[in-house]
Protein backbone atom coordinates (compact mmCIF):
# COMPACT_ATOMS: atom_id res chain seq x y z
CA UNK A 1 0.00 0.00 0.00
CA UNK A 2 2.76 2.29 0.63
CA UNK A 3 4.59 1.55 -2.28
CA UNK A 4 1.02 2.58 -4.53
CA UNK A 5 0.78 6.00 -2.33
CA UNK A 6 4.38 6.71 -3.17
CA UNK A 7 4.15 6.16 -6.84
CA UNK A 8 1.22 8.49 -6.28
CA UNK A 9 3.16 11.47 -4.76
CA UNK A 10 5.72 11.08 -7.24
CA UNK A 11 3.34 11.30 -9.82
CA UNK A 12 1.82 14.20 -8.78
CA UNK A 13 5.33 16.03 -8.21
CA UNK A 14 5.68 14.98 -12.53
CA UNK A 15 2.22 16.10 -13.15
CA UNK A 16 3.16 19.74 -11.52
CA UNK A 17 6.48 20.03 -13.46
CA UNK A 18 4.74 18.97 -16.44
CA UNK A 19 2.75 22.55 -15.81
CA UNK A 20 5.76 24.37 -15.39
CA UNK A 21 6.30 23.30 -18.96
CA UNK A 22 3.78 23.80 -20.42
CA UNK A 23 4.16 27.96 -18.78
CA UNK A 24 8.00 27.72 -20.47
CA UNK A 25 6.52 26.33 -23.93
CA UNK A 26 3.90 29.49 -23.63
CA UNK A 27 6.72 32.30 -22.61
CA UNK A 28 5.22 32.67 -19.86
CA UNK A 29 8.05 34.91 -17.59
CA UNK A 30 10.89 33.36 -15.52
CA UNK A 31 10.02 35.27 -12.52
CA UNK A 32 6.44 34.15 -12.43
CA UNK A 33 7.37 30.12 -13.24
CA UNK A 34 9.54 30.62 -10.33
CA UNK A 35 7.05 31.90 -7.51
CA UNK A 36 4.43 29.29 -9.35
CA UNK A 37 6.59 26.30 -8.43
CA UNK A 38 6.94 27.97 -4.44
CA UNK A 39 3.58 28.50 -4.45
CA UNK A 40 2.62 24.74 -6.10
CA UNK A 41 5.64 23.09 -3.30
CA UNK A 42 3.80 24.87 -0.57
CA UNK A 43 0.64 23.72 -1.04
CA UNK A 44 1.86 19.74 -1.95
CA UNK A 45 3.97 19.62 0.61
CA UNK A 46 1.48 20.94 3.35
CA UNK A 47 -0.67 18.51 1.83
CA UNK A 48 1.80 15.76 2.11
CA UNK A 49 2.70 17.08 5.85
CA UNK A 50 -1.01 16.83 6.90
CA UNK A 51 -2.71 13.73 5.45
CA UNK A 52 0.84 11.51 6.59
CA UNK A 53 2.92 13.56 8.92
CA UNK A 54 6.59 13.98 9.12
CA UNK A 55 7.15 10.80 10.75
CA UNK A 56 5.73 8.45 7.75
CA UNK A 57 7.54 6.00 5.59
CA UNK A 58 5.83 7.80 2.58
CA UNK A 59 7.28 11.12 3.18
CA UNK A 60 10.41 9.89 3.85
CA UNK A 61 10.69 7.98 0.53
CA UNK A 62 8.60 9.99 -1.61
CA UNK A 63 11.06 12.58 -0.67
CA UNK A 64 13.76 10.82 -1.58
CA UNK A 65 12.52 10.60 -5.20
CA UNK A 66 11.52 14.23 -4.96
CA UNK A 67 14.85 14.77 -4.19
CA UNK A 68 16.56 13.99 -7.56
CA UNK A 69 14.84 17.09 -8.95
CA UNK A 70 15.31 19.15 -5.88
CA UNK A 71 18.62 18.48 -4.61
CA UNK A 72 20.13 17.21 -7.85
CA UNK A 73 19.50 20.85 -9.39
CA UNK A 74 21.42 22.55 -6.33
CA UNK A 75 24.59 19.56 -7.35
CA UNK A 76 24.27 21.05 -10.79
CA UNK A 77 24.67 24.69 -9.74
CA UNK A 78 27.51 23.56 -7.13
CA UNK A 79 29.14 21.92 -10.22
CA UNK A 80 29.55 25.03 -11.87
CA UNK A 81 30.30 27.09 -9.12
CA UNK A 82 34.24 26.98 -9.38
CA UNK A 83 34.40 26.75 -12.98
CA UNK A 84 32.09 29.77 -12.99
CA UNK A 85 34.49 31.76 -10.53
CA UNK A 86 37.81 30.79 -11.86
CA UNK A 87 37.09 31.80 -15.77
CA UNK A 88 35.10 34.86 -15.00
CA UNK A 89 37.88 36.55 -12.75
CA UNK A 90 40.80 35.44 -15.33
CA UNK A 91 38.20 36.90 -18.63
CA UNK A 92 37.83 40.09 -16.66
CA UNK A 93 41.07 40.80 -16.52
CA UNK A 94 42.16 39.30 -20.79
CA UNK A 95 39.07 41.91 -21.34
CA UNK A 96 40.97 44.50 -18.96
CA UNK A 97 37.78 45.48 -17.30
CA UNK A 98 39.49 44.70 -14.16
CA UNK A 99 43.28 46.26 -14.18
CA UNK A 100 42.46 49.98 -13.74
CA UNK A 101 40.23 49.59 -10.26
CA UNK A 102 40.84 46.12 -8.90
CA UNK A 103 42.74 47.32 -5.79
CA UNK A 104 39.23 50.01 -5.04
CA UNK A 105 37.15 47.25 -6.13
CA UNK A 106 38.44 44.57 -3.36
CA UNK A 107 38.53 46.89 -0.70
CA UNK A 108 35.36 48.14 -1.58
CA UNK A 109 33.87 45.26 -2.15
CA UNK A 110 35.01 43.52 1.40
CA UNK A 111 34.83 46.89 3.29
CA UNK A 112 31.16 46.29 2.62
CA UNK A 113 30.84 43.51 3.61
CA UNK A 114 31.76 43.86 6.51
CA UNK A 115 29.90 47.11 7.24
CA UNK A 116 26.45 45.61 6.93
CA UNK A 117 27.58 42.63 8.78
CA UNK A 118 28.27 45.09 11.69
CA UNK A 119 24.85 46.85 11.03
CA UNK A 120 23.29 43.20 10.65
CA UNK A 121 25.10 42.62 14.46
CA UNK A 122 23.16 46.02 15.53
CA UNK A 123 20.49 44.91 14.11
CA UNK A 124 20.21 41.57 15.71
CA UNK A 125 20.93 43.02 19.42
CA UNK A 126 18.27 45.16 18.49
CA UNK A 127 15.47 42.40 18.23
CA UNK A 128 16.73 40.30 20.20
CA UNK A 129 16.64 42.82 23.03
CA UNK A 130 13.47 44.16 21.69
CA UNK A 131 11.73 40.64 21.47
CA UNK A 132 12.62 39.87 25.43
CA UNK A 133 14.10 36.76 24.14
CA UNK A 134 16.49 34.79 27.12
CA UNK A 135 18.35 31.38 26.67
CA UNK A 136 16.63 29.99 29.85
CA UNK A 137 13.77 29.19 28.95
CA UNK A 138 15.04 27.10 26.17
CA UNK A 139 14.61 23.30 26.83
CA UNK A 140 17.19 20.83 25.78
CA UNK A 141 15.25 17.12 25.06
CA UNK A 142 17.47 14.36 23.31
CA UNK A 143 17.71 15.50 19.85
CA UNK A 144 19.57 19.09 21.03
CA UNK A 145 21.31 17.24 23.90
CA UNK A 146 23.26 15.10 20.68
CA UNK A 147 23.85 18.30 18.68
CA UNK A 148 25.43 20.11 22.01
CA UNK A 149 27.23 16.92 22.25
CA UNK A 150 28.89 17.23 19.04
CA UNK A 151 29.25 21.09 19.06
CA UNK A 152 31.34 20.69 21.77
CA UNK A 153 33.93 18.35 20.28
CA UNK A 154 33.29 21.11 17.21
CA UNK A 155 33.90 24.25 19.85
CA UNK A 156 37.45 23.06 20.93
CA UNK A 157 38.72 23.89 17.28
CA UNK A 158 37.19 26.82 16.81
CA UNK A 159 38.80 28.41 20.35
CA UNK A 160 41.99 27.46 19.38
CA UNK A 161 42.36 29.11 16.11
CA UNK A 162 43.28 32.55 15.72
CA UNK A 163 41.61 35.55 13.65
CA UNK A 164 45.10 35.55 11.89
CA UNK A 165 44.93 31.60 11.65
CA UNK A 166 41.58 32.36 9.81
CA UNK A 167 42.58 34.80 7.84
CA UNK A 168 45.35 32.52 6.82
CA UNK A 169 43.26 29.75 5.72
CA UNK A 170 42.00 31.74 2.97
CA UNK A 171 45.32 31.65 1.00
CA UNK A 172 45.40 28.45 -1.53
CA UNK A 173 47.98 25.83 -0.68
CA UNK A 174 46.78 23.55 -3.44
CA UNK A 175 44.57 25.78 -6.49
CA UNK A 176 44.02 22.52 -7.92
CA UNK A 177 42.50 20.95 -4.80
CA UNK A 178 40.68 24.35 -4.14
CA UNK A 179 39.08 23.72 -7.40
CA UNK A 180 37.04 21.08 -6.58
CA UNK A 181 35.62 22.97 -3.63
CA UNK A 182 37.46 20.70 -0.76
CA UNK A 183 38.25 22.96 1.65
CA UNK A 184 35.57 25.65 3.36
CA UNK A 185 37.52 28.28 1.48
CA UNK A 186 37.82 27.02 -1.46
CA UNK A 187 36.15 29.89 -3.04
CA UNK A 188 38.08 32.68 -2.15
CA UNK A 189 40.94 30.17 -2.93
CA UNK A 190 39.93 30.04 -6.55
CA UNK A 191 39.89 33.87 -6.36
CA UNK A 192 43.13 34.55 -5.19
CA UNK A 193 44.68 31.79 -8.01
CA UNK A 194 42.39 33.52 -10.98
CA UNK A 195 43.52 37.26 -9.86
CA UNK A 196 47.24 35.61 -9.47
CA UNK A 197 46.42 34.10 -13.01
CA UNK A 198 45.06 37.62 -14.21
CA UNK A 199 48.17 39.65 -13.46
CA UNK A 200 50.83 37.26 -14.64
CA UNK A 201 48.52 37.82 -18.21
CA UNK A 202 48.88 41.98 -18.21
CA UNK A 203 52.66 40.86 -17.62
CA UNK A 204 52.85 38.66 -20.44
CA UNK A 205 50.62 41.06 -22.64
CA UNK A 206 53.47 43.56 -22.04
CA UNK A 207 56.24 41.32 -23.31
CA UNK A 208 55.08 38.75 -25.26
CA UNK A 209 51.73 40.30 -26.85
CA UNK A 210 51.19 37.30 -29.23
CA UNK A 211 51.20 35.23 -26.22
CA UNK A 212 48.87 36.73 -24.34
CA UNK A 213 46.40 37.15 -27.07
CA UNK A 214 46.49 33.59 -27.82
CA UNK A 215 45.63 33.37 -24.16
CA UNK A 216 43.40 35.85 -24.10
CA UNK A 217 41.17 33.74 -27.16
CA UNK A 218 41.26 30.46 -25.52
CA UNK A 219 39.84 32.47 -21.63
CA UNK A 220 37.38 33.80 -23.78
CA UNK A 221 36.18 30.47 -25.56
CA UNK A 222 36.14 28.49 -22.19
CA UNK A 223 33.51 31.44 -20.93
CA UNK A 224 31.40 31.46 -23.45
CA UNK A 225 31.16 27.57 -22.72
CA UNK A 226 30.60 27.95 -19.24
CA UNK A 227 28.28 30.72 -19.28
CA UNK A 228 25.87 28.25 -21.80
CA UNK A 229 26.23 25.30 -19.04
CA UNK A 230 25.26 27.88 -16.44
CA UNK A 231 22.13 28.98 -18.84
CA UNK A 232 21.22 25.26 -18.94
CA UNK A 233 21.37 24.79 -15.46
CA UNK A 234 19.38 28.01 -14.23
CA UNK A 235 16.31 27.29 -17.04
CA UNK A 236 15.52 24.62 -14.20
CA UNK A 237 14.85 26.85 -11.30
CA UNK A 238 11.36 26.57 -11.27
CA UNK A 239 11.98 22.75 -11.04
CA UNK A 240 13.87 22.82 -8.33
CA UNK A 241 12.47 25.67 -6.36
CA UNK A 242 9.07 23.14 -6.95
CA UNK A 243 10.71 20.11 -5.23
CA UNK A 244 13.14 21.98 -3.20
CA UNK A 245 9.73 23.77 -1.19
CA UNK A 246 8.08 20.66 -1.31
CA UNK A 247 9.84 18.98 0.92
CA UNK A 248 10.49 21.75 3.41
CA UNK A 249 7.12 22.25 3.66
CA UNK A 250 6.01 18.48 3.83
CA UNK A 251 9.09 17.96 6.50
CA UNK A 252 9.09 20.76 8.92
CA UNK A 253 8.61 20.78 12.28
CA UNK A 254 5.38 23.06 12.95
CA UNK A 255 5.08 22.07 16.56
CA UNK A 256 8.67 23.25 17.40
CA UNK A 257 7.85 26.51 15.47
CA UNK A 258 5.47 27.29 17.55
CA UNK A 259 6.98 26.49 20.53
CA UNK A 260 10.18 28.70 19.56
CA UNK A 261 7.88 30.97 17.56
CA UNK A 262 9.21 34.15 19.31
CA UNK A 263 12.91 33.41 18.62
CA UNK A 264 11.44 32.80 15.02
CA UNK A 265 9.58 35.88 14.67
CA UNK A 266 12.65 37.97 16.64
CA UNK A 267 15.04 36.48 14.02
CA UNK A 268 12.67 37.46 10.53
CA UNK A 269 12.20 40.51 12.08
CA UNK A 270 15.90 41.26 12.19
CA UNK A 271 16.25 39.78 8.22
CA UNK A 272 13.90 41.82 6.78
CA UNK A 273 15.22 45.63 8.87
CA UNK A 274 18.71 43.69 7.36
CA UNK A 275 17.11 44.17 3.67
CA UNK A 276 15.86 47.20 4.16
CA UNK A 277 18.76 48.42 5.01
CA UNK A 278 19.93 46.87 1.63
CA UNK A 279 17.27 48.84 0.04
CA UNK A 280 18.29 52.12 1.66
CA UNK A 281 21.71 51.78 0.51
CA UNK A 282 20.91 51.65 -2.96
CA UNK A 283 18.38 54.61 -2.69
CA UNK A 284 21.38 56.52 -0.91
CA UNK A 285 23.31 55.97 -4.14
CA UNK A 286 19.91 57.18 -6.36
CA UNK A 287 18.94 53.79 -7.24
CA UNK A 288 15.31 52.38 -7.22
CA UNK A 289 15.03 49.75 -4.45
CA UNK A 290 12.01 48.60 -5.91
CA UNK A 291 13.92 47.34 -9.58
CA UNK A 292 16.47 45.34 -7.23
CA UNK A 293 13.65 43.85 -5.37
CA UNK A 294 11.72 42.51 -8.64
CA UNK A 295 15.01 41.23 -10.25
CA UNK A 296 16.71 40.25 -7.02
CA UNK A 297 13.46 37.94 -5.91
CA UNK A 298 13.96 35.04 -8.22
CA UNK A 299 17.64 34.47 -7.33
CA UNK A 300 16.33 35.31 -3.29
CA UNK A 301 14.13 32.77 -3.61
CA UNK A 302 15.93 30.06 -4.72
CA UNK A 303 18.26 31.19 -2.17
CA UNK A 304 15.57 30.95 0.70
CA UNK A 305 14.32 27.58 -0.57
CA UNK A 306 18.06 26.10 -1.28
CA UNK A 307 19.51 27.63 1.91
CA UNK A 308 22.99 27.23 0.20
CA UNK A 309 24.69 30.37 -0.52
CA UNK A 310 27.29 28.49 -2.73
CA UNK A 311 24.80 26.84 -4.80
CA UNK A 312 22.97 30.12 -5.40
CA UNK A 313 26.19 32.28 -6.79
CA UNK A 314 25.79 31.06 -10.63
CA UNK A 315 22.19 32.77 -10.30
CA UNK A 316 23.60 35.88 -7.90
CA UNK A 317 26.34 36.63 -11.05
CA UNK A 318 23.89 35.99 -13.15
CA UNK A 319 21.20 38.20 -11.67
CA UNK A 320 24.29 41.09 -10.90
CA UNK A 321 25.91 40.81 -14.28
CA UNK A 322 22.32 40.29 -16.67
CA UNK A 323 19.75 42.23 -14.70
CA UNK A 324 21.22 45.02 -12.46
CA UNK A 325 24.37 46.09 -14.62
CA UNK A 326 27.00 45.14 -12.54
CA UNK A 327 30.24 44.34 -14.14
CA UNK A 328 31.25 40.75 -14.59
CA UNK A 329 34.49 40.76 -12.57
CA UNK A 330 32.67 42.95 -9.73
CA UNK A 331 30.00 40.52 -9.78
CA UNK A 332 32.12 37.36 -9.18
CA UNK A 333 34.50 39.09 -6.78
CA UNK A 334 31.36 40.33 -4.83
CA UNK A 335 29.42 36.99 -4.97
CA UNK A 336 32.14 34.82 -4.89
CA UNK A 337 33.54 37.10 -1.31
CA UNK A 338 30.25 37.13 -0.31
CA UNK A 339 30.14 33.13 0.51
CA UNK A 340 33.06 33.52 2.95
CA UNK A 341 33.11 37.03 4.44
CA UNK A 342 30.78 39.24 6.06
CA UNK A 343 27.24 36.84 5.48
CA UNK A 344 24.78 38.83 7.02
CA UNK A 345 22.39 36.33 7.70
CA UNK A 346 24.64 33.79 9.32
CA UNK A 347 27.71 35.75 10.41
CA UNK A 348 25.73 39.02 11.37
CA UNK A 349 22.58 38.49 12.96
CA UNK A 350 22.14 35.34 14.36
CA UNK A 351 25.35 35.35 16.39
CA UNK A 352 24.55 38.44 17.88
CA UNK A 353 20.97 37.13 18.84
CA UNK A 354 22.54 34.11 20.01
CA UNK A 355 24.71 36.11 22.53
CA UNK A 356 22.32 38.31 23.90
CA UNK A 357 20.44 35.26 24.61
CA UNK A 358 23.07 33.48 27.12
CA UNK A 359 24.84 36.90 27.81
CA UNK A 360 22.31 36.79 31.73
CA UNK A 361 23.15 33.12 32.24
CA UNK A 362 27.20 34.31 32.15
CA UNK A 363 26.43 37.19 34.60
CA UNK A 364 26.75 40.08 31.96
CA UNK A 365 24.08 42.70 31.22
CA UNK A 366 23.53 42.75 27.41
CA UNK A 367 22.43 46.14 27.27
CA UNK A 368 24.91 47.64 28.65
CA UNK A 369 27.20 49.87 25.76
CA UNK A 370 30.69 48.16 26.32
CA UNK A 371 28.79 44.85 25.82
CA UNK A 372 27.12 46.02 22.67
CA UNK A 373 30.33 47.45 20.95
CA UNK A 374 32.23 44.56 22.21
CA UNK A 375 29.67 42.35 20.10
CA UNK A 376 29.21 44.00 17.08
CA UNK A 377 33.09 44.50 16.78
CA UNK A 378 33.76 40.68 17.65
CA UNK A 379 30.98 39.74 14.97
CA UNK A 380 32.20 42.10 11.98
CA UNK A 381 35.64 41.02 12.70
CA UNK A 382 35.18 36.73 13.09
CA UNK A 383 32.71 37.05 10.32
CA UNK A 384 35.88 37.44 7.72
CA UNK A 385 37.35 34.15 9.22
CA UNK A 386 34.09 32.37 9.57
CA UNK A 387 34.87 30.02 6.37
CA UNK A 388 38.08 28.97 8.11
CA UNK A 389 36.44 26.81 10.67
CA UNK A 390 33.86 25.23 7.97
CA UNK A 391 31.67 28.25 7.14
CA UNK A 392 28.00 28.71 8.14
CA UNK A 393 25.40 30.19 11.25
CA UNK A 394 26.87 27.65 13.20
CA UNK A 395 30.50 28.39 13.34
CA UNK A 396 30.07 31.92 12.90
CA UNK A 397 27.47 31.48 16.39
CA UNK A 398 30.55 29.38 18.28
CA UNK A 399 33.17 31.31 17.26
CA UNK A 400 31.47 34.37 18.79
CA UNK A 401 30.28 32.79 21.75
CA UNK A 402 33.81 31.25 22.43
CA UNK A 403 35.30 35.07 21.81
CA UNK A 404 32.60 36.24 24.51
CA UNK A 405 33.14 33.40 26.63
CA UNK A 406 29.84 32.91 26.68
CA UNK A 407 27.91 29.28 26.45
CA UNK A 408 27.43 27.42 23.81
CA UNK A 409 24.55 25.37 24.71
CA UNK A 410 22.20 27.20 23.25
CA UNK A 411 23.03 26.71 19.67
CA UNK A 412 22.02 23.22 20.10
CA UNK A 413 19.26 24.01 21.31
CA UNK A 414 17.75 26.07 18.42
CA UNK A 415 17.90 22.84 16.59
CA UNK A 416 14.62 22.29 15.79
CA UNK A 417 14.11 25.99 13.71
CA UNK A 418 17.12 25.93 12.54
CA UNK A 419 15.71 24.65 9.18
CA UNK A 420 13.06 27.73 8.62
CA UNK A 421 15.51 30.58 10.00
CA UNK A 422 18.22 29.69 7.98
CA UNK A 423 16.07 29.86 5.08
CA UNK A 424 15.92 33.73 5.29
CA UNK A 425 19.49 33.77 6.64
CA UNK A 426 20.63 32.68 3.53
CA UNK A 427 18.74 34.85 1.42
CA UNK A 428 20.09 37.53 3.67
CA UNK A 429 23.37 36.50 2.72
CA UNK A 430 23.10 36.76 -1.21
CA UNK A 431 21.37 40.22 -0.98
CA UNK A 432 24.38 41.40 1.05
CA UNK A 433 26.35 40.08 -1.84
CA UNK A 434 24.34 41.39 -4.72
CA UNK A 435 23.98 44.65 -2.92
CA UNK A 436 27.98 45.66 -2.03
CA UNK A 437 28.47 44.26 -6.20
CA UNK A 438 25.90 46.97 -7.14
CA UNK A 439 27.39 49.82 -5.13
CA UNK A 440 31.08 48.47 -5.90
CA UNK A 441 30.17 48.49 -9.49
CA UNK A 442 28.78 52.19 -8.82
CA UNK A 443 31.39 53.73 -6.96
CA UNK A 444 33.81 52.21 -9.74
CA UNK A 445 31.67 53.63 -12.56
CA UNK A 446 31.37 49.87 -14.17
CA UNK A 447 27.44 50.25 -14.15
CA UNK A 448 24.80 49.92 -16.81
CA UNK A 449 22.54 52.24 -15.66
CA UNK A 450 20.28 51.29 -18.56
CA UNK A 451 20.39 47.19 -17.77
CA UNK A 452 19.44 48.62 -14.03
CA UNK A 453 16.43 50.48 -15.22
CA UNK A 454 15.19 47.91 -17.81
CA UNK A 455 11.60 46.15 -16.53
CA UNK A 456 12.15 43.01 -18.02
CA UNK A 457 14.49 40.03 -16.15
CA UNK A 458 16.66 38.28 -18.47
CA UNK A 459 16.44 34.38 -18.84
CA UNK A 460 19.25 32.38 -18.39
Amino acid sequence: MDTVLIIVNVAVLLLLMYGLYQMQKKHVSFSKRVFTGLGLGLIFGFILHFIYGVESEVTGKSIEWFNIVGNGYVKLLQMIVMPLVFISIVGAFTKLKLTKNIGKISVLVIGLLLGTTAISAAIGIGSALGFGLDGIELTEGEEEAARNAALEERAAGVENMTIPQQILELFPANPFQDLTGARATSTIGVVIFAAFIGIAYLGVKRKEPEHAEFFARIIDTVYAVVMRIVTMILRLTPYGILAIITRVAATSNYDAIVKLGKFVIASYVALILMFIVHLLLLSFVKLNPFNYVKKALPTLTFAFTSRTSAGTLPMTIKTQTKDLGVSEGIANFAGSFGLTIGQNGCAGIYPAMLAVMVAPAAGIDPTSIGFIVSLILVVAISSFGVAGVGGGATFAALIVLSVMNLPIAIVGLLISVEPLIDMGRTALNVSGAMTSGVLTSKATGEFEHQIYQQSEIVEG
